[in-house]
This record gives C-alpha cells, structure tokens and sequence, in this order.
C-alpha cells in the first residue's frame, strides 16, 4: 500500500516538471519570433538578407531547445536509451531546472516543488542512462541528519564506526551497504560530499537528502549519474530524518551488474 503511495507521489511529482516542460517549449518559439521580428525592419535597411540570416540563428536555436525538450519527453515516456541522453540530463541541469523554477514562482509552486520534479525527471533519464556497474563502483551517499541526534558516535570519517544499537536507520544502511558490497559515506554538507565523490570515483550514486541538497548534489556532480531519494522528515528538517529502506535497496539492486 505504502509503495502504491509512493508510486503515486513520484508520478504526481513528475508531472509538475513536464507540464513546465511544455509550456516552456511555445514560450521559447514566441520569444525566438519577437526577438527576431522587432530588428527585422531595421535590418533590411541594412542588407536585405540580413533578417534572413537572423531567422536562421534563431531557427537553429528553437530548434536546439524544443528538440531537446521532446527529445526528453520522448526519453522519458518510452524509457529508451538514446546516445545523447547525457546531454539531454544536461540541458535538464544546466538550464531546464533554474527557467523553470522561475516559471512556477507565479503559479504559486515552491521550489521544493520544482525540485522534488525535476529530481524524480532525473531519475528516469538516469535509469535510462546508466550502465550496469560493479557493486564496487556505485556510491551510496547519506546525509549526517539520519543519525539518531543523541549518538555520540562519529561516523562522517567512517560510516562503518556505527555501533548499530538500531535507534536510527544507519545501521540498516551499512547493513545493505555491507551485503551487497557498494561504496557508503555520510556527508554533513555539500563541500564535503563533493570531496568525497572525487575521493571515491563511483560510475553511479545513489544519493538520499532534501530536495535542496539533492538537486544542487545532481547538479555539482554532473555528469555522474545521480538517483535521489528524498528523506523523510517526522521531526522536521535535518533532524533525525528517516528513509525508505525498500527504495534505497531497489535502487541499488536496479544498478548493479548481475542483479
């Protein structure tokens, strides 16, 4: 029941990023025809062909920008593995996530919103992408706040310093983390999570935070594949947050060669 939940909750959120997708798609064509349309009287007084040319650049333009949104679309409904999905995650990154987070704010949508759309949109073009790896090479990075906030235990160094008394859901991370043979380490911020993907080099990484963590984490380390799992916050932000095991696990096991 609970899955069907979840399943429902990603669809929902899905949907937020793709309708911004398509209302981004005509408003790039109007402005493309108005930018191009207000110089081209003045123009043609110049030479005759050079509101042509300036049709032309624009033209390739619309064409990069809409292109790339159906392409991603077209990624996402049929889950098909094109050889520029790199790059389509890129344009989602790089551009597609700050105009649209611009785009919501008169509809009155957050930006955790936003976020939490566009983390499950790069959530499918990774699993489009991604290559099956080795256990070895995938990277399954935490945040501190799982850890059970009265724990005198450090393990930002070494997670596995976890003395798995079971007041939090560290101990059934290492657990699996042990299993099954992937990469484990808690960041307590951003800095440090980079430092520790450039130290580790993983192929894949399973990264589980906020939707602001998140989304700059997908961001900062592009264009390594990253699946993010929101953790849940019962007590409230970046204190003693929870995550769904179930998720995390499949995740991994959806990466992994051999699984």
């Amino acid at each position: 029941m609970s899955s069907s939940r979840d399943q429902a909750s990603e669809n929902s959120q899905r949907q937020i990023f793709l309708f911004f997708i398509l209302i981004f798609c005509p408003i790039v064509v109007i402005l493309a025809f108005v930018l191009w349309y207000i110089p081209y009287v003045g123009l043609s007084n110049i030479h005759a062909s050079l509101p042509w040319i300036l049709a032309l650049l624009f033209g390739i333009l619309v064409s990069f920008f809409v292109g790339g949104a159906l392409t991603m679309l077209f990624t996402i409904i049929t889950g098909r593995d094109l050889f520029f999905n790199r790059r389509l995650r890129g344009l989602v990154i790089r551009i597609l996530l700050p105009v649209i987070s611009l785009m919501a704010k008169p509809f009155g949508i957050s930006k955790d919103r936003v976020r939490q759309s566009f983390i499950e949109i790069n959530n499918e073009l990774v699993k489009v992408e991604a290559p099956k790896v080795k256990p070895e090479e995938i990277l399954l990075l935490l945040p501190h706040c799982l850890q059970f906030h009265e724990c005198e235990v450090r393990i930002t160094g070494n997670v596995f310093n976890c003395k798995r008394c079971g007041r939090c859901k560290i101990k059934d991370l290492v657990e699996l983390a042990r299993i099954t043979g992937v990469q484990i380490s808690i960041a307590t911020g951003g800095t440090l999570a980079r430092k520790i993907v450039v130290e580790k080099r993983p192929k894949v990484i399973i990264g589980v935070a906020c939707e602001r963590d998140l989304s700059s984490g997908i961001q900062d380390t592009y264009p390594i594949p990253v699946y993010g799992i929101l953790n849940r916050r019962p007590n409230g932000p970046c204190f003693d947050t929870d995550v769904d095991l179930q998720r995390v696990r499949g995740a991994l096991e959806s990466f992994m060669i051999g699984q």
